[in-house]
C-alpha cells in the first residue's frame, strides 16, 4: 500500500466511515490522513494512584479495574456509576449519555487503563466523568502508546458514527505501520544542511512524538515543507509569467499626463508617491506584464497614482479601466475624476449595476470604438458585454475583495493580457504577503501627504457617554462634521449589537432638528438614495452621519473630523483601522472615538487598546493577523485565499517563513527549473502547486 491509496481500503475505514472522513475532515486518501494533524497533545507517560490525585491536576491517568456497575436516577437525571480501584482506593465513574451502550461495553474484574479529569466533592468522592477508557491488554497491545498522546479535531457528525480522536489516532498509527514508503520529496543535500527530520521521521513524530524535542523538530520540518513549496511556486511562477506572457510596452509620458501634472495637481507629490510612479513606469517599459500590487494606509495618495498611471495607458493609445468593490465606492472615484480630470478632455464614464440600459449600449458602443478612454465600475466591468478595444491597464481597488475569478476576467479583456494594478488600503503584515502576493511585485507608499495632523484615537466606554455628546457638540459648533458607525441595520436576537435606526432615533433625539441635521446611510437604501445621503453630507448640509460599515472605504469629505465608531468591540482592527481613516482628510485636527460596553474580552482589549497606541496601519495588520488568522483577516471565501497551511501559522511562523524563500531563491538560482535528478520529486510538488494556483496567470 503507498499513501495515494483511497482511505476506504486502510483497515479499520470501508465505504461508510471512507464518506464520512471525505466529507467531515477531507481526507480522501492515506496521505491525506497522515497530514492531519493534532491540534493539541496530552501528557500519558504517567500513572497515577488514588492517592495521588489532587485538586489542580487537570487530567489524570490510571490503571485498575471495574468492581461495581449501578445505575441512579430517573429519565433526563438518570446516569451510569462504575466503581473503580486501582489497588489503592476507590474512585466513581460516571457517564450522563449513552449508558445503554457503556453498560453492554464495560465489565466488572476487568482491567482497564482510564484516562479524564478528575472531580472532587466534598463527601469525599472522586469521579470522572465520561473517561477515555481502553481494556489493559488492548493498552498494552498497541504498538504506540503512552507518552503525549494526540488529539484530533472531529465533527459531531462523526463522533455520532463513532470516529473519535482516539479513533483517527488509530488509524494513523495502522498508516504509519503499514506504507510500505513515503517519498521524500526535501533533497538530502537540504536534509543534512538544515538539521531536517526525515519525512518519514517527522510524519510519525508529529502524530505519536518521541518527546518534546522530536515533536519540535516534526513541526519544523512540516512547517518548512509548507512555506517552501508555496514559496517556490510562487517564484517559480513570476518568472513564468515575465518570460511568457508580454507586456504592451508604454513608451511615451506624453500630453494627458504631463498637462495633468503641471495644470491639474495642485500640491506636490510625496517621495513615495514619485518612488511608486517610477517603479510602474519602469514596469510599463519592460515589455512583460506588469503585476503590481500598490499598498498604502487610508489617505497615502494611491488614487492619483492610479490616475498617472491610466493616464501613461491613455499616452499611448490604450484604454484603461478601473473596478471597485462597491457602487458607492465606484461613484466616489468617477466623482474624483470629473474634478480631477476637468478640462483634460478624457472620456470617461461610470458602469456599475444601476447604469440604466440605455447608457449602457452607449458605454459598450464606445468601448469597443475606443472612444471611451477610461472606464470606471464595480463587478459589471466584468460581463462578457463589456468589450474594449485596447484595454492597456487595469486597476483593481480594494483587491481582496473580489474573488479570484473575478478578477482573472479582467486579465481576459483581451488577446495580450493588459498590465494590472492591485490596491489594497488594508496594509498587509509581510507574511501574509509574501504567501498571498509572493508572484507580484509589490509597491508601498509608506509616506503621508504633508499638512495632515495625526488622528487622535480616544476610548469612550457606555457609562462615559454623556462626555462624548458634549464633545461632538462643540466640534459642530466649530463648523465640522460627525460619522457615527453602527455594526448593524436590523435587530439580532442573539447578539446585542446596538441598533442603526434606533441610534439614528437616539441621535436625532440628542441632537435635534432644525439646530441639527442629521443623515442616514447604509447599504440596503437605493443607489441614488444612498448618493443624496452622500452629497448632503460631503456639501455640509447634514452635521451628523449615521452609517453602516458603507463608509468603511472611499468616501473623502474633508471637514469631517470626527469618527464615532458604536460597538466598536465587535468590529476587527483592520475594519476599525479603515473606518479611522475616513477623518483626518483635511488639514483640521480629527478624533476617532472608540465606544464600547464597560466590560470587555481580552482579545477585545487587545483591539482596543492597539487603535488608541498606533495609527500605523502595519502594525495594527500585524495585530490583527496575530489576533485572527490569514482567513479571518481576508474573508477565505470571498477572497479566495489561495494557500491551506495544514500547520504553518503566518502569525507565529515569520522566521521558518523567510528561511523557507530564502532557500527557495538560492535553489532556484541554482536550477531555475528545478530539472536536476536531486530535484525531481520537489519539482513534482512544485508544479501540482502551480496547476492548484487560483491566480489564473500561468495556464
Amino acid at each position: 500500500m503507498d499513501w495515494l491509496t483511497d482511505i476506504t481500503y486502510l483497515k479499520g475505514v470501508g465505504p461508510k466511515r471512507a464518506e464520512l472522513l471525505n466529507k467531515e475532515i477531507g481526507v480522501f486518501t492515506v496521505k491525506d490522513l497522515l497530514y492531519y494533524f493534532p491540534y493539541k497533545y496530552v501528557d500519558r507517560s504517567k500513572f497515577y494512584t488514588v492517592q495521588d490525585l489532587t485538586t489542580d491536576l487537570a487530567y489524570v491517568q490510571m490503571k485498575g479495574e471495574i468492581v461495581r456497575i449501578q445505575e441512579e436516577g430517573h429519565g433526563n437525571r438518570k446516569r451510569l456509576i462504575a466503581k473503580f480501584y486501582d489497588g489503592v482506593g476507590t474512585i466513581d465513574l460516571v457517564w450522563f449519555q449513552g449508558l445503554k451502550w457503556i453498560k453492554n461495553a464495560i465489565k466488572t474484574g476487568q482491567k482497564y487503563v482510564i484516562f479524564g479529569k478528575p472531580n472532587f466533592f466534598k463527601n469525599g468522592i472522586i469521579s470522572i466523568p465520561h473517561p477515555e477508557l481502553e481494556t489493559l491488554e488492548k493498552y498494552e497491545a498497541r504498538t504506540i502508546r503512552g507518552g503525549l498522546q494526540p488529539y484530533y479535531s472531529t465533527t459531531e457528525k462523526l463522533r455520532k458514527s463513532f470516529i473519535t480522536s482516539r479513533v483517527i489516532s488509530e488509524l494513523v498509527a495502522k498508516a504509519l505501520e503499514i506504507l510500505d514508503n513515503i517519498p521524500d520529496f526535501m533533497p538530502q543535500y537540504l536534509i543534512e544542511r538544515i538539521g531536517f527530520l526525515s519525512l518519514v521521521e517527522a510524519l510519525k513524530n508529529i502524530h505519536f512524538p518521541e518527546d518534546t524535542h522530536k515533536l519540535r523538530l516534526a513541526e519544523f520540518r512540516l512547517k518548512f515543507d509548507e512555506f517552501f513549496i508555496n514559496q517556490l511556486s510562487l517564484i517559480k511562477q513570476k518568472k513564468l509569467r515575465t518570460q511568457k506572457i508580454p507586456g504592451y510596452i508604454f513608451e511615451r509620458v506624453g500630453d494627458y499626463f504631463n498637462r495633468f501634472y503641471h495644470e491639474k495637481l495642485t500640491f506636490e507629490l510625496t517621495g513615495a508617491q514619485k518612488r511608486v510612479l517610477k517603479e510602474i513606469r519602469r514596469d510599463f517599459k519592460s515589455g512583460h506584464q506588469a503585476n503590481r500590487l500598490l499598498q498604502g494606509d487610508v489617505g497615502s495618495g494611491k488614487t492619483i497614482v492610479a490616475l498617472m498611471s491610466m493616464l501613461i495607458a491613455l499616452d499611448n493609445g490604450y484604454q484603461a479601466c478601473l473596478m471597485a468593490p462597491t457602487e458607492i465606492l465606484a461613484q466616489q472615484h468617477y466623482n474624483n475624476f470629473i474634478e480631477l480630470l476637468d478640462g483634460l478632455d478624457i472620456n470617461f464614464r461610470l458602469l456599475t449595476g444601476s447604469t440604466k440600459t440605455r447608457e449602457r449600449r452607449i458605454i459598450h458602443e464606445q468601448l469597443m470604438k475606443g472612444e471611451l478612454q477610461i472606464l470606471i465600475g464595480t463587478h459589471a466591468l466584468i460581463e462578457d458585454t463589456v468589450q474594449f478595444k485596447k484595454l492597456g491597464l487595469a486597476i483593481i481597488d480594494e483587491q481582496h475583495r473580489f474573488g479570484v475569478a473575478q478578477r482573472a476576467k479582467l486579465w481576459q479583456k483581451g488577446q495580450t493580457p493588459p498590465h494590472v494594478i492591485v490596491m489594497t488600503a488594508t496594509p498587509i503584515p509581510r507574511t501574509l504577503s509574501m504567501t498571498l502576493y509572493g508572484d507580484l511585485d509589490v509597491s508601498i507608499i509608506d509616506e503621508m501627504p504633508p499638512g495632515r495632523k495625526p488622528i487622535i484615537t480616544k476610548h469612550v466606554k457606555e457609562s462615559q457617554r454623556r462626555h462624548l455628546y458634549n464633545f461632538i457638540n462643540k466640534e459642530i459648533a466649530k463648523g465640522r462634521q460627525v460619522y457615527i458607525v453602527y455594526p448593524l441595520i436590523k435587530e439580532s436576537e442573539k447578539l446585542d449589537y446596538k441598533n442603526l435606526e434606533q441610534g439614528y432615533e437616539h441621535i436625532v433625539q440628542i441632537f435635534p432638528p432644525p439646530k441639527y441635521r442629521v443623515g442616514i446611510l447604509h447599504g440596503q437604501m437605493r443607489p441614488e438614495d444612498k448618493e443624496l445621503e452622500m452629497k448632503r453630507f460631503a456639501r455640509g448640509e447634514t452635521q451628523i452621519l449615521v452609517a453602516t460599515t458603507v463608509i468603511e472605504v472611499g468616501v473623502n469629505v474633508p471637514n469631517a473630523t470626527v469618527m464615532v465608531i458604536e460597538s466598536a468591540e465587535r468590529f476587527g482592527l483592520s475594519q476599525l483601522h479603515q473606518l479611522r481613516g475616513r477623518v483626518g482628510r483635511g488639514g483640521d485636527q480629527s478624533y476617532c472615538i472608540l465606544v464600547t460596553k464597560d466590560k470587555l474580552s481580552s482579545d477585545a482589549r487587545k483591539r482596543i487598546d492597539t487603535m488608541v497606541s498606533t495609527t500605523d496601519g502595519f502594525k495594527i495588520a500585524e495585530m490583527d493577523l496575530r489576533l485572527r488568522g490569514p482567513g479571518d483577516i481576508f474573508g477565505t471565501a470571498q477572497s479566495g485565499f489561495p494557500f491551506h497551511f495544514r500547520i504553518a501559522n503566518l502569525s507565529k511562523d515569520g522566521a521558518i517563513l523567510q528561511l523557507a524563500r530564502n532557500v527557495a531563491e538560492e535553489v532556484l538560482r541554482e536550477d531555475p527549473e528545478l530539472s536536476r535528478p536531486e530535484h525531481e520529486l520537489l519539482k513534482r510538488e512544485v508544479d501540482r502547486e502551480i496547476k492548484r494556483s487560483p491566480w489564473g496567470l500561468i495556464s
